[in-house]
């Protein structure tokens, strides 16, 4: 009879959770559920500002907007600027049909994306014509800069950035 060879005890397993492998494997999805929970933060805390819930309201202000546009083309608008960011003044002149105009006007500073930061100065022109408003430092970003009347009648608008140019010059289209 043959003989069989001595049993030996096989040696005893450590628990899974003391191999380093399952830990390893388990660090992807962990990750995944970690910027889940980030975004997710993120994205209640700060709701999207450029989106608008009355659109359908924006959309026909958009023709209303398109006619001041059109009247300051027949007006022949055209406004120039300097920003001295050191003293944090803006100065400059608006024309009509090359002369100054000197009844006050609005000049809006839209920020691209916080609407909170958006200024909204009131220009009075002295007899030369010239007016000079008072700016609080401007963000370098890029602005929209919108000059109205303050009947609203017209408008005049453009981007602007004060980094790269401390001269702000709207003209409207010659049609």
């Amino acid at each position: 009879m043959p003989t069989l060879p001595p049993v030996f005890p096989q040696p005893s397993m450590p628990p899974w959770y003391r191999h380093r492998w399952p830990w390893f494997i388990m660090l992807g999805p962990a990750a995944v559920m970690l910027a889940t929970a980030v975004t997710v933060w993120l994205a209640v805390k700060q709701p999207d500002a450029v989106v608008v819930d009355d659109y359908y309201k924006r959309g026909k202000a958009i023709n209303q907007d398109l006619r001041r546009d059109r009247a300051a083309t027949a007006l022949r608008l055209a406004f120039t600027a300097r920003y001295d960011a050191k003293n944090g003044v803006l100065e400059g002149q608006l024309e009509s049909f090359g002369r100054p105009m000197r009844a006050p006007y609005r000049i809006l500073f839209a920020h691209p994306t916080l609407p909170g930061k958006d200024l909204v100065l009131v220009a009075r022109p002295d007899a030369r014509g010239v007016a000079a408003v008072r700016l609080p430092a401007l963000e370098m970003t890029h602005w929209r800069v919108v000059i109205e009347d303050e009947g609203r009648a017209w408008r005049l608008a453009r981007g602007w950035s004060p980094a790269s140019s401390g001269t702000l010059e709207i003209a409207a289209d010659p049609g």
